[in-house]
Order: structure tokens, then C-alpha cells, then sequence
């Protein structure tokens, strides 16, 4: 999936939503530094129908940013599973998912209780820190149980897509889907409605 891919602008029109964001971009539109976006997740994903759907969103990506997926280990989380059990099944996963975690990144967890916000105000974080000179960005997806505590105090902002509760599996779809149509919307290029 990594490769070399950058990121274009084009100097098209807006639409009509968004038009505050739209008329800002308009007159920032240039080449710009590609943006680094890593997904790092626990639980290796099995299912055909999520690898076709996370590789035709990689895909679709290449054209606007380099992406690196990264799966690490879950752990075997027993049933009634004691919060002692799981504080601890956390802090191994949170391990992992910190050795791939380096100093210059802005880091986003997906948490239940994090910030929601509407697809227009999530391209604008993107394109905000992209302007802010940030050039790489992780999204971190928890496991079963979620996110250890060493994850959480590294986290830059924590990102909620519901207050449901998903498959942590389905959620690397559902992120993709949404970093995608964040580019388009950036773009002013059709695809949000």
C-alpha cells in the first residue's frame, strides 16, 4: 500500500456546502507537501469483503496522500474479563501501537467519547494541519476493549464517528470513507452530497 504519491490542488470551484471552508480553500489552492496518513489498529483483519473496501478506498487515496496502514497484535480478551484483566490487555496493545508512533506526528484516536464533527469540519482538520506544517497524521483504532492510557495521554485530539458502538474492523472502512471524501471535499471535487 505505501508508495510515493503527492498531493494536487486544483483551482475549481466550491459547492454549496461548506461554502465558508470552500471560499477559504479557493484562495489557498496550490501544490502543496503530500500528507502522510497512517491508520494504526488492533486486529489483523479477515474478512474479504473489509480488504476489498480498505483496498479500493487505498486506492482511491493514492491520488491525494501517501497512506500506511498498520495493524498490531490484539490480545485474547477472556469473557468476564475482569477491569484489572482488561486495563492490562490495554496497556500491551497500547505498547504496540506506540513503538509505530514517532515524536512528529499529530496523533487522532477514534474514541467513543471524542469530538464529532460533520464531514466538511473534518476535511478542515485535515487541511488546517496540513497548513500548521503538520505532514503526517495517525488515526488510531483500539481493539475490542479500546485504548489503553499511554495511548490516550499521546493522542493531539480524540475523533468519535458515533456514540454506537462499531466493529473496530469496520471502523478502518468507515475512517478511510471519510478521509477520501475529506480530500474531495477539499478539492471542491463531487462525491459529499
Amino acid at each position: 500500500m505505501p508508495g510515493e504519491w503527492a498531493l494536487y490542488r486544483s483551482d475549481t470551484g466550491g459547492t454549496s456546502s461548506g461554502q465558508q471552508l470552500t471560499k477559504r480553500r479557493s484562495n489557498t489552492r496550490q501544490k502543496r507537501k503530500k500528507m502522510k496518513i497512517t491508520v494504526i489498529a488492533v486486529g489483523k483483519i479477515k474478512e474479504k469483503y473489509l480488504k476489498d473496501a480498505l483496498a479500493e478506498y487505498s486506492k482511491r487515496l493514492s491520488r491525494y496522500c501517501k497512506l500506511e496502514i498498520i495493524e498490531v497484535a490484539d490480545e485474547k480478551t477472556p469473557d468476564q474479563a475482569s477491569k484489572a484483566a482488561e486495563d492490562l490487555i490495554r496497556a500491551k496493545e497500547g505498547e504496540r501501537i506506540l513503538k509505530h508512533i514517532r515524536d512528529d506526528m499529530y496523533v487522532i484516536t477514534l474514541e467513543i467519547e471524542g469530538k464529532m464533527l460533520t464531514s466538511e469540519e473534518f476535511a478542515d482538520k485535515i487541511e488546517t494541519l496540513g497548513v500548521q506544517g503538520k505532514s503526517s497524521i495517525a488515526f488510531v483504532i483500539g481493539g475490542s476493549i479500546g485504548l489503553g492510557k499511554e495511548v490516550l495521554k499521546r493522542s493531539d485530539f480524540a475523533l468519535s464517528f458515533s456514540k454506537m458502538t462499531f466493529p473496530h474492523q469496520l471502523m478502518r472502512v468507515v475512517l478511510l470513507e471519510q478521509v477520501y471524501r475529506g480530500y474531495r471535499i477539499m478539492n471542491g471535487e463531487p462525491y459529499h452530497k
